[in-house]
């Protein structure tokens, strides 16, 4: 494996928007929301920044096709810009861009940003996929749901591990109301109010064993992150800031659907991009090492399947680990601190920043309430399309002096 990116490229501002049915402003609106909070953060000049990657997936009717909404939106003067687009990993993907052109010596300071405004869109969530979600999906499973897609997990899981209906509902339940006691006392997530295990668990079924409290919301939002070279950022006076110690993709070419080597149980994708992240950061025991994750919790099953593909909780033990607290804001290895895409919905471009963002501020003990004692590494995952055919991405941050 190549050197990597370790320690390479500093994060020194972020930025994110309130997230929720944001129907007072536009996309561009919410871009400048998230981009002044990152600027003020990091003390530099707008005309500081000199390549920008904008995320976004879909949302096409309110910016158009390419990056220029965030130029226009931001005024920043003849820098260039480029939308990125990978799925639910958007957001993800244009930070890869950004770090990876610092890291590469091509730019000192880059930017990446994240939108998305699903309420506009007219995107519900439930429907099947239409003709213009960007997808032939449309015609081979033209009844396909991504809820009826990830609940498949579920009967997957209890089958291969034994675990009892009963068990498992109770345990995804229990993913679900961790994420909402966090998101309870965030004043930037979309749904602010506890959930008990009875609720979630009486809760109208979607597609079964997924009840309505185990899928994610809809909503819009933005984030951002500005990053420059670690050598730079000493410069400007970051003694020691944040930086990122890996940032891996895996992608798949529909071989595990397609040759029955995947049991539908697991994402092939997330197993093998937790790998490469973990030799890239140097790290070798996640469980001892990783001190709080933001996992793509699309639906709670979705979470609590890739503890054990990120090699938290053993094979088939997920379901008990999460019984057991582990996941929880005082447990051993916090996940969804801030409330997850199931506090947040899931504006699709905007969501890996989003995840980023909160791991910055626990990094550098800004979190208020949500607060973490002296955190080390911080995970983040997305996981974008269907089960069978998937994008992941993962990406670990840390202080530069541990």
């Amino acid at each position: 494996m190549a050197s990597g990116i370790k320690d390479k490229v500093a994060i020194i501002g972020m930025g994110c928007s309130r997230f929720g049915e944001r129907w007072d402003v536009g996309a561009e609106e919410l871009i400048v929301e998230a981009f002044e909070e990152a600027l003020a953060d990091s003390k530099i000049d707008r005309n500081d920044i000199q390549a920008v990657w904008q995320g976004t997936c879909f949302d096409e009717l309110d910016l158009g096709r390419s990056a220029l909404s965030a130029s226009a939106a931001l005024r920043l003067p003849y820098v260039g810009v480029t939308r990125v687009e990978n799925f639910c990993a958007s957001g993800t993907e244009s930070f890869r861009g950004a770090v990876y052109a610092v890291a590469s010596g091509a730019y000192d300071m880059c930017l990446a940003l994240g939108v998305e405004k699903l309420k506009d869109s007219g995107y519900g969530g439930l429907p099947q996929l239409g003709a213009n979600a960007g997808s032939n999906l449309w015609m081979t499973w033209p009844n396909l749901t991504a809820p009826g897609s990830f609940a498949q997990l579920a009967t997957a899981y209890t089958a291969k591990y034994g675990v009892s209906d009963k068990d498992l509902k109770r345990a995804i339940a229990q993913v679900s109301v961790k994420s909402h006691e966090n998101g309870a006392i965030n004043p930037k997530a979309h749904l602010r109010k506890k959930v008990t295990i009875e609720q979630v668990m009486a809760a109208p079924i979607i597609a079964h064993p997924l009840g309505l409290f185990d899928c994610c919301g809809v909503s819009d939002g933005a984030a951002c992150a500005i990053v420059t070279t670690v050598e730079k950022a000493r410069d400007m006076g970051f003694s020691n800031p944040v930086t990122v110690k890996a940032l891996q993709v895996a992608v798949s070419n529909g071989e595990e659907m397609c040759f029955n080597s995947w049991d539908g149980s697991y994402f092939p994708t997330t197993d093998k991009a937790a790998d490469r992240a973990y030799q890239e950061a140097g790290i070798s025991d996640p469980k001892e090492e990783i001190s709080m994750m933001e996992l793509h919790d699309c639906f709670s099953i979705t979470e609590m399947v890739t503890y054990e593909d990120l090699k938290i909780s053993q094979r088939g033990q997920a379901w008990k680990d999460t019984l057991d607290g582990m996941y929880n804001a005082d447990g051993k290895v916090p996940a969804q601190i801030d409330g997850g895409l199931k506090c947040f919905g899931h504006p699709i471009g905007a969501s890996g920043l989003r995840m980023l963002y909160e791991m910055y501020l626990q990094l550098q003990g800004r979190a208020a309430e949500r607060q973490l004692k002296d955190p080390r590494y911080g995970l983040t995952h997305n996981l974008g399309g269907f089960p069978f055919n998937s994008v992941c991405s993962v990406a670990i941050v840390g202080r530069l002096n541990g």
